[in-house]
């Protein structure tokens, strides 16, 4: 609509691809649609692309369904919605075929992530956790980098000589 209101100005469409931040291919194209069919002419449609094949109100009881957890409904070995399965469900519940990607987009829609559980484990043994954390993670990580002197290259080891005594790596040595 302001690009109406600037061709209304007799402002050329490259000055309006300027102004409002846009292609001058896209700007001389609404200039054309303009000047044929005049304001409403550059009226929005409404969002690109299919519209999604579950009402409202599947929207909802998909809603409610994620809620109840992935056990509910027949997955028991982990508190996980996976894309997949959520359009498995969709398949079950409402007889629509949806790919992983538009399973995926929906849950968003939903406020739901793939592949994330949506809470701990019921049976989880927060001492075994705790218990493996000090123990065996503590060996697996390994004491990390040493402090000094370092270089980006394989060949060439790094060195403080030469570094201005203020500089980045000052007293790595």
């Amino acid at each position: 609509m302001q690009a109406a209101g600037l061709f209304e100005q007799e402002i050329k469409p490259s000055d309006v691809a300027r102004e409002l931040r846009v292609s001058v291919k896209s700007a001389y194209q609404w200039h054309q649609l303009w000047r044929e069919g005049g304001v409403q002419a550059l009226a929005s449609r409404g969002p690109s692309g299919s519209r999604c094949r579950l009402s409202p109100r599947c929207l909802e009881k998909l809603a409610v369904y994620l809620e109840q957890g992935p056990a509910a409904h027949g997955w028991v070995e982990d508190q996980v919605w996976t894309a997949s399965r959520v359009a498995t469900l969709i398949g079950r519940k409402f007889h629509v075929s949806y790919s992983v990607s538009g399973a995926t987009r929906l849950m968003h829609r939903l406020g739901f992530s793939p592949q994330v559980p949506a809470r701990r484990v019921a049976e989880r043994d927060e001492q075994a956790v705790s218990g493996w954390r000090e123990g065996t993670w503590a060996e697996v990580k390994g004491p990390g980098r040493p402090a000094g002197a370092t270089s980006a290259s394989r060949t060439k080891p790094g060195s403080p000589v030469g570094r201005p005594g203020d500089g980045p790596g000052a007293g790595a040595e």
